[in-house]
């Protein structure tokens, strides 16, 4: 049985979920794939854990006894696992940690499940290029919306078409106010109800100024078409300025609101924009409630794509976790051959 060392960077409350489910799952992968899948590391900004036989089951009554110093370089130096799943904050900006780590794995021949989203929005094509050079492979679900089916379904499921347009329904907490909205709430109200449920952050602008969904489109266009997008160039609106008499006029003629990740075809280019539109009640988008998330693709050949999603609190894990099982599965397949 093939022995794997998975590490986690960024041990927050998406890297624990990660730990938990990878647990949950450790039979099912020696069972279907003959794999001994271990979590033998993990990490935060100033400590880290490991343990090179394997970490026990991770609790929040009985949490892993850390070491401090154990980050940064010195981790995955230490470490050497077979898989790195980085879970850190998100920072556009300078790519943050996350950038560091994941740089640093590809080139050591390491195989690296991003979650953290700012080293793809700043430089995906670099970073898939450093993993061939080096023979590592780079997975991305668990950045590019969670539990909604996004990169496997326009790399994999429509290979062989030309996608002329993609629309996303990609983040939770603008399609929760404004479902919110369009039942009576206020603003106000409707973003206070989101963050009671810890849909949004304590600050919410990320989400609400439509940063969240220009970045996850810009890291879809640039992954799936080799776009070349950049984060500065993408249209963006949010859904701050949205008033009570726009949503009463909406609610008049039948409209449902949406803020909507569009990535269009022009020509041989593709551009990406963040807008809000709206939906009659006759269109799927306009079905697309509080809690739901939701991509739509029209090709050429296939014609029209529908996906729409309702994750629970570990969609985002579970997604990772897909792109660890579909390591796993083109490792046996390679084995077969």
């Amino acid at each position: 049985m093939k022995r794997w060392n998975v590490a986690i960077t960024g041990f927050g409350a998406i890297g624990k979920s990660v730990a938990a489910l990878l647990d949950q799952r450790r039979a099912h992968y020696q069972a279907r794939y003959g794999a001994d899948v271990r979590l033998v590391g993990v990490c935060g900004s100033r400590a880290g854990c490991f343990a090179p036989s394997g970490l026990v089951a991770w609790s929040e009554a009985q949490p892993w006894a850390s070491q401090d110093g154990l980050t940064g370089p010195a981790f995955l130096d230490t470490v050497q696992p077979d898989v790195l799943i980085e879970s850190g904050p998100t920072d556009y900006l300078t790519g943050g940690a996350g950038e560091r780590y994941i740089r640093q794995a590809l080139t050591s021949g390491i195989d690296v499940i991003a979650i953290s989203k700012g080293a793809l929005v700043r430089d995906y094509r670099g970073l898939r290029q450093l993993a061939e050079t080096h023979g590592a492979r780079l997975k991305i679900s668990g950045a590019t919306s969670a539990a909604l089916p996004t990169i496997d379904l326009l790399q994999y499921n429509l290979t062989g078409c030309t996608v002329e347009r993609v629309e996303g329904i990609v983040t939770e907490t603008t399609n929760f106010i404004l479902s919110r909205m369009m039942d009576g709430e206020r603003f106000e109200d409707a973003l206070a109800s989101a963050q009671q449920h810890g849909i949004a952050e304590p600050d919410p602008r990320f989400d609400i100024e439509g940063w969240d969904s220009a970045i996850k489109i810009t890291i879809l266009a640039n992954a799936a078409f080799d776009a070349d997008v950049r984060l500065e160039s993408v249209v963006r609106e949010g859904i701050a300025a949205v008033t009570p008499a726009q949503i009463a006029d909406w609610r008049a003629r039948g409209l449902v609101p949406k803020l909507v990740a569009c990535i269009d075809r022009m020509g041989d280019h593709y551009h990406a924009s963040v807008r809000l539109k709206t939906y009659d009640s006759q269109d799927p988008f306009s079905q697309v409630r509080a809690g739901m998330k939701a991509i739509r693709v029209h090709t050429d050949a296939m014609g029209e794509t529908l996906v729409i999603s309702k994750n629970g609190p570990t969609g985002t894990a579970a997604a990772a976790l897909k792109d660890l099982e579909h390591l796993l599965m083109q490792d046996q397949r390679t084995d077969a051959c």
